[in-house]
């Protein structure tokens, strides 16, 4: 019998238990933001008809989809990102709903791109999104939910940096550069990567030195808010409409922030484009104080004409999704993840064979039933091993407390693993309090 080598594709990864207990909890944290600003689950296909997909993505990323041909010759894809599937959800289920919605979805998607660190083939997306309503409170609510979700992350210092995509595109028009604004907006996209230098001369080549010149000074950010958005508003048409809404529109969200108390974390950012050509007006990306070279771990924007594509029901929309694995890796980096977050918080002894007083198996799974039932996790370990051996798989698994007992109905021995120290509990109520103030303790 030929045995197959384990082996896993370039760009995906096996999850190990710390790994996804980590992974776990951070959801859990994000799902609780999500809930405290209104948003509500939903949950879509891996797999969607490919022009449902490749509709509206842009060249780069439509390169970059998974798709192949089904058993039924169907033209399929795995999608690339949550927000395409979003746009065809609401507009096939919008009147099953209500306006506005509010939605967040946690998911794995998928692009063949290059890997690197904090970025892979196989990652999950954490999506949060308001569809319905072209508001600038809706517009300030995402960035005060992804200020939240950094906060409760404890990320350390981090900043929000917007920009407004109409306002750039009335720049491009007004100097003539519309018509190669999608080279321009990736050039710029990558502005941090390949620097200035590069930039401009990417541009040059595009545009001319002098229009290359323009749009850089254009995306520099001034000493405040509002001189970066008065220099913006200074390289458009004077009278152009637009430009004059995307600036009150900016000045609007900044209202509502300041209101929330978030004016700090929010700054304005001319070279923030996002290279995907679904957005229309205010576009965000967030970065971290102690890693800003990993690039930004919560993008988004608004979107209004998104949904176009598959209903003729305009519903204009504004989201922005948490790059999980990004936050990880980058978390990890700077020392800011828990490798020894509990799963099991009891251990149940098996003594061996032959020792005074042995309790029989079956009293010890009654005895974690009363355990469980009182609030706790804890697992009867499985067979009649030496104690060693039993300290040593607790250990590993970072189960804080083993239990021994003559008795299921007491009393209890409990050792606290981590200071080789014993303590004796009468009853089980007494072990219950015991349990309950270690481990609040230890939190």
């Amino acid at each position: 019998m030929t045995v197959i080598k384990p082996r896993v594709l370039k760009g995906f990864r096996d999850f190990l238990p710390d790994a996804e207990i980590t992974r776990s909890s951070l959801v859990r944290e994000l799902e609780q933001v999500f809930a405290l600003f209104g948003f509500v689950p939903i949950d879509t296909p891996v797999l969607e008809y490919a022009d449902i997909l490749l509709g509206k993505g842009g060249g780069e990323t439509d390169k970059q989809v998974y798709r192949f041909l089904d058993h039924g010759d169907r033209d399929v894809a795995m999608r690339f990102d949550l927000t395409v599937p979003f746009a065809r959800f609401m507009a096939e289920h919008v009147d099953e709903l209500y306006l506005p919605f509010r939605r967040y979805h946690i998911a794995k998607v998928w692009r063949g791109e290059n890997t690197q660190r904090g970025r892979y083939r196989e990652f999950m997306q954490c999506d949060f999104d308001i569809v319905g309503t072209d508001s600038g409170s809706a517009d300030a609510d995402i960035l005060l939910t992804a200020a939240k979700a950094m906060l409760r992350l404890d990320v350390g210092e981090f900043s929000i940096r917007i920009n407004h995509r109409a306002l750039f595109n009335r720049f491009l028009e007004h100097i003539g550069a519309s018509a190669r604004s999608t080279e321009i907006l990736r050039t710029v996209d990558k502005l941090e990567k390949i620097g200035f230098e590069n930039a401009f001369e990417k541009l040059s080549k595009l545009l001319g030195m002098q229009l290359a010149d323009d749009i850089l000074s254009f995306i520099k950010k001034e000493e405040s808010f509002e001189a970066t958005l008065e220099k913006m508003i200074g390289f458009c048409d004077k009278n152009d409409f637009q430009a004059q809404s995307a600036r009150d529109r900016l000045l609007e969200i900044m209202e509502y922030v300041a209101a929330a108390g978030f004016e700090n974390r929010i700054m304005l950012d001319p070279s923030i484009t996002r290279g995907l050509d679904y957005y229309t007006g205010m576009v965000v990306e967030t970065s971290l104080g102690a890693l800003p070279e990993i690039g930004s771990v919560c993008s988004g924007g608004r979107y209004d004409e998104l949904a176009s594509l598959y209903t003729e029901r305009r519903m204009p929309g504004v989201g922005a999704s948490i790059g999980l694995d990004r936050l990880i890796a980058a978390l990890e980096t700077i020392g800011k993840i828990d490798k020894s977050i509990i799963s099991t918080q009891i251990l149940i002894m098996n003594q061996e064979k032959g020792n005074v007083g042995k309790v029989a198996t079956s009293e010890l799974h009654a005895l974690a039933t009363r355990l469980r039932d009182a609030g706790f996790s804890c697992e009867v370990f499985p067979e009649e091993k030496k104690t060693l051996a039993q300290y040593t798989y607790a250990e590993r698994k970072h189960i804080p407390l083993a239990l021994f007992t003559n008795s299921a109905k007491g009393p209890y021995n409990i050792r606290i693993l981590a200071e080789r120290r014993n303590i004796e509990c009468l009853d089980f109520d007494s072990l219950c309090k015991f349990i309950r103030n270690f481990l609040n303790v230890q939190t």
